[in-house]
C-alpha cells in the first residue's frame, strides 16, 4: 500500500482510494501508476513502463500516453502545482513527491470496505473499483455539463474512432434533456488528453460537471465505465459500469444518460423518457459503419465529407432502417451543395439528394432532431420554402434545445427572412453550447456581417482568428467585412489567404475578384472572373459568384443575366439577397425587386 497526500493506492485489490473512498481508473492506467509508485523518485522510461503495463502485446506510444494523462486528471497536481507524475523529455516519467509505503490493511478493515462497495451496489469493472463519494446535500445543482472523450482501452489506435462515437452519440442523448445544457461534441473534444485539472476545464466550458469514461470493445460485447465528477470541487458525483452485447449498444448508452439524469434530478418530459427508453437493437456492423461516418463527418473536409457518406451509405445498406445513418447522409450531401462551405454539387443534385435522405430519415423515426434540422436547411436554402423551414427548425430545438447546430443554422434563416435580432441571440446562443467550434464563432462574425454591423464583425472573427490562425473561413469572412468597411487592402489579404488555406474555393475567389471589382482593380477582377468561367466548365461553380463580379465591374446587364441563371438552378445564397451589402448599388433596379420576389424574400 503507499500513501500519498490524500491518495492510498492498493496493490493488491487494484484500488486507487482519495480521502478512504474509490476513485475510479482503468486498469491500465492503474497499473502504470503502481509501477511509478514502486520506481517512485526515479526516471522509468516509456519502454519500461510499456513492457510492465502490456506484458503480450504490441501496443503504440500513444497508449501510454493516454494512460498518463488519466493519471494526472484522477491526481491534480502537487501542492506546489505541479504534476505528481512528471514528464522527463524523451525518456519516460517519474512519481515525484512524498510517498510511504504500508502493510495492506487487516482482513476486518478490508471486509468494511468490501461491505461498503455490496451497500453502494457500485460494479469492479476491468479491475477498478467504480464506487465515488457523493456529493453532500449542500451541494449545488447540476444544471450543465459536458461529456469529455472517452478513452479507447482497446490498445488498438484505430478503433479511436470507436470511443469517439460512443462519446458523441452519449451527447447527443444527454443532450435531448431539455432541462441540461449540454455542450456540443467540438468543444469537448479539445480537451483530449488534456493535463487540465477537471476544475480547470468546467471554468473554461462555463459547466457544472463534466462526465468522463473508458470504451472497451471485445469481439461482440462493448464494456463502458462512466462517472460524473463536480466541476467545482472534483468530487466524484457519481459512476458506475455497463456491458452489452454490441447490438445492445444503443440500450447501454440510454442506461448511462438516464442514470446521469437520476443523480442530478433531472426534470424530464414524458417526450424525453420516451426518447430515452426507446433503443432497438442495432446490427452490430451497421453501427460501426455509422460510427465512422460521424469521425469523418467531424474532421469536415471535402476527402472526409466523402468518406463519411461512403460510411453511412455502408451503413445503411446493412440496415435499411437505420434512420440516424440517414441524418449523416442527409448532412454530408447538404455539405456539399452550400456555396460557403465544401461545395463541389450543383444544388439540384446535393439538395436533391440531401432532402431524400432526410425524408427517409424521419419516416423512419420522426423524433430525431438532427433529420428536422437538416431538413429545416434544405427548406431554407433550396426549396425557398420559409414557413416550412422554421417549422422544421423550432421542431428540431423541441425535440433537442441543446443542438447547437439547429440554433445556428435556424439563425441562418432569421438573417434571410430580416428578422437580424432574433438571429443574433440564436447565434450567441450556439455558441454558448458550443463555446469552441470554429464554424460557430467564424458564423457569428459572418452573422454580424449581414446585420451590416461590421466593427462587432472584425471584432468576432479576429477573436476566432486567436484560437486558430489558420482558420480558413474566419480569414474568409474577415475579408467581407473588410470589404464592407472599404478597407479594400485587407479585405484583398484575408481573401487570398482563405483561398490558399482552404486549397482553392471557388466561391472564395469569386469573393476576391468582386473586392477587386469594386476597388477599381478591373485587370484583376477580369483574371479571376475568367479562371472562374473557365472551372465552371470542368466543375460546379455557383452562378451567383459570377454575378456578383459583373456587377462589380458595373456590368449590370451581364450581372443580372448570371443571377437569372442562379435563380434557375436555385443557388444557395439567392436567400441572403436582402442582406448582402455588395447587392446595394442595384437594389433600386426593377430586376432586383422581380427577382426577391420570385425567391419568396419580404421587400
Amino acid at each position: 500500500m503507499y500513501d500519498f497526500g490524500p491518495y492510498r493506492v492498493d496493490g493488491a485489490k487494484g484500488v486507487l482510494l482519495r480521502h478512504g473512498e474509490p476513485v475510479p481508473l482503468p486498469p491500465k492506467a492503474f497499473e502504470t501508476l503502481l509501477r511509478l509508485l514502486q520506481e517512485r523518485g526515479q526516471v522509468v522510461t516509456k519502454a519500461e513502463l510499456m513492457a510492465a503495463v502490456w506484458p503480450d502485446t504490441f501496443v503504440e506510444e500513444n497508449n501510454l500516453n493516454q494512460c498518463v494523462s488519466v493519471l494526472r486528471r484522477a491526481l491534480g497536481n502537487s501542492p506546489d502545482g505541479k504534476p505528481l507524475v512528471e514528464t522527463i523529455a524523451r525518456r519516460g516519467y517519474r512519481f515525484v513527491g512524498p510517498v510511504i509505503e504500508r502493510e495492506r490493511e487487516s482482513a476486518p478493515a478490508r471486509s468494511r470496505l468490501r461491505a461498503a462497495w455490496m451497500v453502494a451496489g457500485i460494479a469492479v469493472v476491468l479491475g477498478s473499483a467504480a464506487l465515488l463519494r457523493r456529493p453532500s446535500p449542500a451541494a449545488p445543482p447540476i444544471r450543465s455539463l459536458a461529456v469529455l472523450p472517452f478513452e479507447n482501452l482497446s490498445g488498438r489506435p484505430q478503433e479511436d474512432y470507436f470511443a469517439e462515437g460512443f462519446t458523441d452519440t452519449l451527447t447527443t442523448s444527454l443532450a435531448r434533456i431539455g432541462s441540461l445544457r449540454v455542450i456540443s461534441r467540438t468543444s469537448a473534444t479539445r480537451y483530449k488528453g488534456s493535463r487540465l485539472t477537471v476544475p480547470a476545464i468546467a471554468r473554461e466550458l462555463g459547466v457544472d460537471a463534466l462526465v468522463e469514461g473508458t470504451v472497451l470493445r471485445e469481439g461482440n460485447r462493448v464494456r463502458v465505465t462512466a462517472q460524473l465528477v463536480r466541476g467545482d470541487s472534483d468530487a466524484h458525483a457519481w459512476a458506475d459500469s455497463y456491458e452489452r452485447e454490441m447490438k445492445d449498444v444503443l440500450e447501454l448508452q440510454n442506461d448511462v444518460a438516464r442514470s446521469i439524469a437520476r443523480e442530478i434530478q433531472a426534470k424530464l418530459t414524458s417526450e424525453e423518457r420516451a426518447v430515452l427508453t426507446a433503443a432497438r437493437p442495432v446490427d452490430p456492423e451497421a453501427y460501426e459503419l455509422y460510427l465512422k461516418g460521424r469521425y469523418f463527418w467531424n474532421k469536415r473536409t471535402r476527402q472526409t465529407i466523402l468518406k463519411a457518406a461512403e460510411s453511412f451509405q455502408r451503413a445503411i445498406d446493412r440496415d435499411p432502417s437505420y434512420a440516424v445513418a440517414y441524418s449523416g447522409l442527409a448532412d454530408c450531401y447538404s455539405s456539399s451543395g452550400f456555396s460557403y462551405d465544401l461545395a463541389s454539387a450543383a444544388p439540384v443534385e446535393a439538395f436533391g439528394r440531401a432532402k431524400a435522405a432526410a425524408a427517409r430519415a424521419l419516416a423512419i423515426d420522426d423524433r430525431l432532431p438532427d433529420a428536422h434540422n437538416s431538413l429545416g436547411f434544405i427548406k431554407l436554402t433550396y426549396d425557398w420554402d420559409f414557413p416550412g423551414s422554421e417549422a422544421e427548425f423550432k421542431r428540431a430545438l423541441e425535440l433537442d434545445a441543446n443542438l447547437a447546430n439547429a440554433h445556428h443554422w435556424y439563425a441562418h434563416f432569421l438573417i434571410a427572412t430580416g428578422r437580424t435580432g432574433e438571429a443574433l441571440v440564436e447565434s450567441r446562443r450556439a455558441l454558448e453550447l458550443d463555446p469552441l467550434n470554429p464554424i460557430l464563432n467564424t458564423h457569428l462574425g459572418w452573422h454580424y456581417v449581414m446585420a451590416h454591423d461590421y466593427d462587432r464583425a472584425i471584432a468576432q472573427l479576429l477573436k476566432t482568428l486567436d484560437l486558430d490562425a489558420d482558420y480558413g473561413l474566419a480569414r474568409w469572412y474577415l475579408g467581407l467585412a473588410y470589404e464592407q468597411e472599404r478597407r479594400y487592402a485587407e479585405a484583398i489579404e484575408e481573401l487570398k489567404r482563405a483561398d490558399d488555406l482552404l486549397q482553392r474555393h471557388v466561391a472564395v475567389e469569386g469573393d476576391l475578384a468582386h473586392v477587386y471589382a469594386v476597388s477599381n482593380d478591373e485587370p484583376a477582377a477580369r483574371r479571376l472572373l475568367d479562371d472562374l468561367q473557365e472551372t465552371s466548365r470542368q466543375r460546379y461553380v455557383s452562378p451567383f459568384e459570377i454575378a456578383l463580379v459583373y456587377l462589380g465591374l458595373r456590368r449590370n446587364d451581364e450581372g443580372f443575366e448570371w443571377l437569372e441563371r442562379a435563380y434557375r438552378e436555385r443557388a444557395d445564397l439567392l436567400v441572403y439577397l436582402d442582406d448582402d451589402a455588395r447587392l446595394d448599388p442595384v437594389r433600386g433596379d426593377r430586376r432586383f425587386g422581380d427577382l426577391l420576389r420570385r425567391v419568396g424574400l419580404p421587400r
